[in-house]
Formats: structure tokens, sequence, C-alpha cells
């Protein structure tokens, strides 16, 4: 792993575009050309092309502050990242692996439970995760498959090999982001297009709506699909109909939808549509008010009677997020063994359990060195980053860590592989992660490529666009390489 050291020194970062002499990359080397040719003040000025062209798109993202909805323009960066194919075939394979092995895990916890039987993971892990849904409990969907989208989040360490740092199996987001990247840099660079074989990530609406179509139990051509928000104010809603338009679904909110004689209706001007498919896009206690949170004004009342009966596919499934768990996570590479017969393809990030007590100890002695994250967050909230952290923080999560320790894991403080980006008029090197989407109905698909996401701050680790990230072009290129 790249990590900082125990005295503090910085072990070398990987740089994708750039080698440890300074110059480009064999396999990039289009790109690099490119960019050499074109003088600071050029670039600048596609760097406002591209601001514009997000203007006039309506790109953009919300975010909570002080009680109030802001609207801010999508952050994004025009110096694409690029992944070799050779190299992302082989990340395919992996990630398609990883979540084919969460989905026999949670199939296994709300029926025999054979992995707590093992031995392999304790069962207070499953139920003291935020995630687990008791009322889930002898239910299996669909092919057993609970999470069809999943998002995991990939770094790379000094070696430039991926590791998993997190899977996102709830109601993960950022695709739609990804999608209009593309649309953005084809419009800002089309003579770089021209001159490399870039694989296409267009076909994921489609490849969505082909999934969603797959777990329906309805066997006609005529499958209606509804994408569930939580309504206009929600921070990803750009997305939510942005992903229902590219579908031809509905866009619904919960007052939209009903329940009648165990099945569940679209109310229209032109009466009641049966809807066989939610791609639900709001979190397990605000689905069903008669079943989880009674005050919950987003879901529908009864919809989870109607998807146990088996007359609704809602994906992902509720109760998915019981793997959603950071504690669960360190436990995959035993899944992938235990389930699949296979040796995990992909590695996970070093883990501390702090409910562990030996692990407890060490993580306590070592706050200064290591991050700190509650099992259940998103969006880098409620994290410690210790070198970046003063006294009184470092204090407030060993307290924190101390009265609750099932709900935090550590890690070492990664050296994330950057990208060179344009910052002001020059161009420097910032942290980036990938989070790519992966689909599992009859059928896995993975994107080529996925979100870039990029701390725009100059030494920070902190990615997401909430806390002052950005976000690239991911371009998965065909080097020729076998």
């Amino acid at each position: 792993m790249s990590l900082i050291d125990e005295s503090n020194n910085p072990i070398p970062i990987f740089d994708e575009l750039i080698d440890s002499n300074g110059n480009t990359r064999k396999q990039f080397s289009k790109l690099g050309d490119f960019l050499d040719q074109m003088t600071p003040s050029e670039l600048v000025a596609r760097q406002k092309d591209v601001q514009l062209c997000i203007k006039e798109m309506g790109i953009s993202f919300t975010v909570y502050s002080e009680g109030e909805n802001i609207d801010r323009q999508w952050p994004f960066d025009l110096i694409p990242r690029l992944i070799p194919l050779n190299e992302w075939q082989e990340t395919t394979k992996g990630l398609t692996q990883r979540l084919k092995a969460l989905n026999c895990f949670i199939d296994d916890v709300y029926n025999d439970q054979n992995i707590v039987k093992a031995g392999i993971v304790p069962l207070y892990v499953i139920e003291q995760s935020k995630g687990y849904r008791p009322e889930c409990k002898g239910i299996s969907p669909y092919n057993g498959v609970w999470a069809n989208i999943c998002g995991s989040d990939l770094v790379r360490d000094h070696l430039g090999d991926f590791y998993v740092l997190e899977d996102n199996l709830r109601v993960p987001s950022g695709v739609s982001y990804m999608l209009e990247n593309r649309n953005v840099m084809k419009r800002i660079f089309p003579e770089v297009f021209a001159e490399q074989d870039i694989l296409s990530n267009a076909e994921y609406p489609n490849q969505l709506r082909k999934m969603l179509i797959d777990i329906s139990q309805n066997t006609t051509k005529d499958v209606t699909i509804a994408v569930l928000t939580p309504g206009v104010f929600n921070s990803a809603y750009f997305e939510h109909s942005y992903l229902a338009q590219q579908m031809g679904a509905y866009l619904v909110q919960g007052d939209d939808l009903i329940v009648k004689d165990d099945f569940l209706f679209l109310k229209s001007i032109y009466g009641l549509v049966k809807v066989d498919v939610i791609y639900r896009r709001i979190d397990d206690e605000f689905l069903d008010p008669a079943v989880f949170n009674k005050e919950s004004m987003l879901g529908v009342e009864h919809i989870m009677d109607v998807w146990k009966k088996g007359n609704v596919a809602i994906a992902n499934a509720p109760g998915a997020g019981v793997a959603d768990d950071k504690v669960v996570y360190s436990y995959v590479p035993q899944m992938i063994e235990y389930y699949l017969k296979e040796e995990p393809i992909l590695k996970n990030v070093p883990t501390y359990l702090c409910v562990v007590p030996e692990d407890m100890e060490y993580v306590l002695a070592n706050l200064e060195k290591l991050v700190v994250k509650p099992a259940s967050e998103s969006g880098g909230y409620g994290m410690l980053i210790g070198p970046h952290a003063d006294k009184a923080e470092i204090e407030k999560f060993r307290k924190l860590i101390q009265e609750n320790p099932r709900n935090y894991i550590a890690q070492p403080t990664l050296s994330l592989s950057t990208v060179p980006t344009l910052c002001g008029d020059a161009i420097e090197s910032r942290h980036v992660d990938l989070r790519p989407f992966i689909l599992q109905g009859k059928d896995t698909y993975v994107t080529n490529g996925g979100l870039t996401r990029v701390a725009l701050r100059r030494g920070s680790l902190v990615v997401n666009s909430s806390q002052g990230g950005g976000s690239k072009d991911t371009w998965i290129i065909n080097t020729g390489e076998a």
C-alpha cells in the first residue's frame, strides 16, 4: 500500500499520466503531445468553454448549507483521466466478481445465514448494521439479486494498482455526471477524440433499462418502469430526471403512486397505470411508512407488501444496504472465497475494525496517522483524516470511537494517485478516485470507466463535490496492448 509511514515521510505518489522521469507515459503520448502544444491561455480558454457548456446543458448538483439548498454548477476539469483497456478488462472481472459475492451475502443474510454459521462473519456485525432490515427475512428477489446497481469506489496505490475503497449498494449516485462529462468533452475537445480509440460509455441508460426489465415479473414486452425520487430538493435530482428521460421511464414521487389489489399503480390523467419496476432513489427508511418510518412523506404505503408478493420489482431491493457498511466491507474478500470459491481479483484497503479490541487499541494509539470513518455514512462526511487533523479533532474522534466502537473503522492514510489538473492557469497534480457502476440482473454489466472525482484543493484527499471536489472524464483507451 501507498501510505504515510511512521515518520510521516511521504512514499512516492503514482501519477497516472506522467512517469517518474517527468515524461508522458508511452501509451498516453497522443494526449501528452496535444497538451504540450497548447499554451496556458489556450487551456484556460477551453476551460471557460467547458464551464459555459455545463451551464447551457444545465448540469448541476445541490448542496445543503445552513438549512438551505444551494444549486451549483457541476465542477469539471478538462484534462481527462486515461486508463488502458487491458488493465480495465481485469478490473471489470474483479468488479463483477465482487458484486456477485455481495449479492450472495445479502441473500444469505436474510435467509439461511450460512456465512454466520461458518464463523466467517459475526452475527452482531449484521444485526448492528444500520442497513439491516429484519422485515426482509425469508425473502429472495429475482435470481437472489438484491443490489442491482452498485458504485464501487476505487483508488490506486503507489504502484498504480487498484484497491476497492468502499462499495455503495443503497442508492449509488453519480452515473449521470459520468455520461455528461463525456458529452462535454466531445464538444470541447473533438480533435482529441478523432485520434484516440476511446471506448464509449453511452450505452449505460440502455443497459440500466434492460436490467430493470430483466428483473420484472411482467413477461410481456410492455414493462412499465418508474424512477422514484424524493423530489427537486434532493442533491441528486438532476440524475433522477436525467436517467428517467434517457430510459423513457416515468419520474415519480411517492404521492404519484398507490397500492391497490396487491399491485402498484401510477396515478395519471388517463387513470391508473400498473407499475412493474421501481428504480428507487430514496433510502429504505422512507420507502414504506407502513413498515419503516411512519412519518415518511416520500414513499408509498404498503409497497413492501407488493414487493414481497413479487408484483413489483424494486432496484435496489429493500435491505440491500446491509452490505453498504464499512465494517461489512472488510469481510468481502472472505465472502468471495466462501461463496464463489475464488481468490479476490481486487484487493481491499487494509482495515481496522474498532469493535475488535486489539484493532481499537492500535487505532487509538495512532489516530494522527489514520483515516477514521463511520460505518454507514457517505459523501465524505463524519471522517477523520489524521495527518490533516488538529489535536481537538483527534480527541473528539477518540471519544466517539470509545463510545461506539462498532460504528467506526480505520484505514492507513492512502497516497491516492494523481492526475494533471488545470488549476488557475497552471497544470498541477491532484488526487483522484474512481466510481465505476456495475449492474446485475440476469447478466452483469460494468461501465467503461466511471466517474472520476478529483480533489481540487492542493494536498486534499477529499474528492466529494459537496466538499470542494470536482470531476474528470474517464477514458478507457485501447492502446493495442494485450
